[in-house]
């Protein structure tokens, strides 16, 4: 199956296909997977979908990662691929590589990746390779977002932890141990949500305080 035709079967999970990558030995996936497709959250929606499944009503840990690994799982061996994940390692799989290889993302002013539709809220929630040639000729990369854009994300962070080139994470942790910390707790990283592409992504609040709560614990 194709990278178009694995897009027409995540969308009914809630996912998009946000980056495809040709694949080499140096990535240490079985030889003839020659294509990896990059997964992620396909907003609005994802989040009112993770939460109606069996992962989250079941008290065990880890309920996105477990939604994420039975979803995935379905999907390669419906397309005849191989289901591969940013968590559960080791091995620790490239996705950061992965993400910047395909052309979609790229590395922000705050270090983190900005997807040229998630912005700074980029996720990946697995890949599936498949056995597809790479490309022989990849598709030039886009201009990065970050290019045009005064960065309103380097003096969004109420805390300080956030400068080009830099994020401090213990100075991140120690403001959302403070009062001042609630919006950052309760919506979401101000820096992320200041991105421009993250503000038209549509990812929900509720979603992004989850996160942070197990970002902050």
């Amino acid at each position: 199956m194709t990278p178009d035709a694995l897009a027409q079967a995540a969308r009914a999970c809630r996912l998009f296909v946000s980056g495809v990558v040709g694949l080499t030995a140096a990535d240490g996936l079985p030889l003839r997977f020659g294509t990896l497709a990059l997964l992620s959250p396909d907003e609005p929606g994802f989040w009112p979908h993770v939460e109606a499944s069996p992962e989250f009503r079941d008290g065990a840990p880890d309920p996105l990662d477990r939604w994420s690994r039975r979803t995935i799982e379905a999907l390669a061996a419906e397309v005849g691929g191989m289901a591969v994940f940013p968590f559960g390692g080791p091995p620790w799989h490239p996705f950061f590589a992965w993400a910047l290889r395909s052309g979609q993302a790229w590395k922000s002013p705050m270090q983190l990746l900005v997807h040229d539709r998630m912005g700074l809220m980029a996720s990946y929630r697995g890949g599936i390779a498949l056995p597809v040639p790479a490309p022989p000729d990849p598709p030039a990369a886009a201009p990065a977002p970050c290019t045009d854009c005064p960065a309103p994300c380097l003096a969004a962070c109420p805390a300080g932890a956030i400068t080009a080139g830099r994020y401090d994470l213990a100075a991140c942790h120690a403001w959302l141990d403070t009062p001042g910390g609630e919006n950052c707790l309760n919506s979401g990283c101000l820096a992320r949500r200041a991105c421009p592409l993250s503000a038209s992504y549509g990812r929900l609040a509720g979603q992004s305080a989850w996160h942070m709560r197990h970002f902050h614990r």
